[in-house]
């Protein structure tokens, strides 16, 4: 039954791989620095804005120079910061309820993936106001123009300020699904490092792994080219050789520039070339148990990486050596270990773990099924596996020292 299965899902990845070309695919615009958007609001002139993001941005005073341009702007706006780690309907049913009750016209975004979730969400909410999120799952079900969407990303992982994904939580269900379609790619990103300084050490490694995720899994799948190849390896490139300084010293400016740097292209890659099994398990457990998604990415990279076996050694190798880990004469199969080796000593480098507290043994055959349907056909992944395989990683990163709680990094 599996054999059939497989050959649907390759078919499947075949199909979307020859339609790239095809794809409207596009990139924001870049815009440098909160004070230049002045002229965005000068060209796109919203009504009012609608600002997503969370309690700890605000904290922290990071909206400042948003509401310092929408006032020089004179453009009213309201602020929604009730914005959850895993980004729930019920987030952005609020947020809905505020941006009609203030007759906005544009969407900020300030913050990581979550608050650009959120803001999709809404966004794609305003474009059907009577279709629900469940309804827009999937694959290519939001074809409206949304309202304007701006991206302000203060953490340097997600790249969710490039691509045309969304992962809402379901709070009933606590299952999460993406919603993927061109109109979610925001129209403007700024890409201003100042926003990442007050990043924790714990949350810049964290998101700096997601970003190496990103990349990882866009150049090791099957459904890739030219262009997603160059930006992934680059972003590999950046992380390598950025990460551990701004994990260090979190006001190094050109350490979280490049970081920004590499989550975007690292976005860009997977946009196109999609990702893998490593994110079908992280979504399963940020659904059930709200673990923190780029912190599982980082503790189920080796272990997914490993289990590819020689189907990803010649990638991996080529990715190790645009990190530096490796030689170019190493074979394929040193070069991949070493790869693998580096990936694990860098999460131990900035304490990350390598398992996960809360996995509930009973959980793990439906959170493989959920993986399991989350990846099948859709990521063009270098080696199918069923529901069954996927169980091995739960159990390989549950930490059963543990009983129940949050994962803490």
């Amino acid at each position: 039954m599996f054999f059939l299965k497989a050959i649907y899902c390759r078919v499947y990845q075949m199909s979307f791989r020859l339609a790239l070309p095809l794809l409207p695919y596009r990139e924001p615009e870049i815009v440098p620095s909160c004070a230049q958007l002045e002229q965005v609001f000068q060209k796109e002139k919203p009504r009012s804005v609608l600002i997503v993001t969370d309690k700890g941005i605000v904290a922290n005073g990071l909206l400042a120079p948003v509401e310092e341009a929408l006032t020089k702007s004179a453009l009213p706006y309201v602020v929604y910061d009730k914005t959850q780690p895993n980004p729930t309907v019920s987030n952005v049913e609020e947020a809905l309820t505020l941006y009609h009750e203030n007759q906005c016209g544009a969407i900020i975004a300030v913050g990581g993936g979550s608050a650009m979730d959120c803001a999709k969400g809404v966004g794609a909410r305003v474009a059907y106001p009577n279709k629900t999120l469940a309804d827009m799952g999937g694959v290519l079900r939001v074809r409206r123009k949304l309202p304007t969407l701006i991206a302000i990303p203060t953490t340097a992982g997600t790249g969710s300020e490039t691509t045309l994904a969304a992962v809402i939580t379901d709070s009933a269900t606590r299952h999460k699904y993406a919603i993927m379609s061109f109109p979610l790619i925001p129209r403007y990103a700024v890409l201003d490092a100042a926003f990442t300084y007050t990043l924790p050490p714990h949350l810049t490694a964290a998101t700096g792994m997601d970003a190496l995720t990103h990349a990882v899994e866009a150049y090791i799948g099957r459904s890739t080219t030219r262009e997603t190849r160059r930006l992934a390896l680059s972003a590999v490139k950046l992380v390598f050789e950025n990460l551990k300084t701004a994990y260090a010293e979190g006001r190094n400016h050109q350490a979280r520039e490049n970081m920004l740097h590499a989550a975007y292209q690292a976005g860009l890659a997977f946009s196109q070339s999609y990702v893998g099994y490593i994110h079908a398990v992280a979504h399963s457990l940020g659904g059930r148990y709200g673990t923190p998604h780029g912190l599982a990415n980082a503790v189920i990279m080796p272990y997914v990486l490993d289990a590819y076996g020689k189907s990803a050694e010649t990638k991996l190798h080529q990715l190790g050596v645009a990190a530096g880990v490796c030689a170019a004469e190493d074979s394929p199969e040193e070069g991949a270990r070493k790869f693998i080796a580096a990936i694990r000593q860098y999460n131990a480098d900035m304490n990350i773990p390598d398992k996960l507290p809360g996995i509930q043994k009973e959980d793990i055959p439906l959170l493989a099924k959920q993986a399991e349907k989350e990846a099948n056909p859709l990521y063009p992944v270098p080696k199918l596996m069923t529901a069954q395989e996927l169980e091995t990683f739960y159990r390989q990163v549950a930490d059963e020292s543990v009983a129940g709680g949050q994962p803490q990094i």
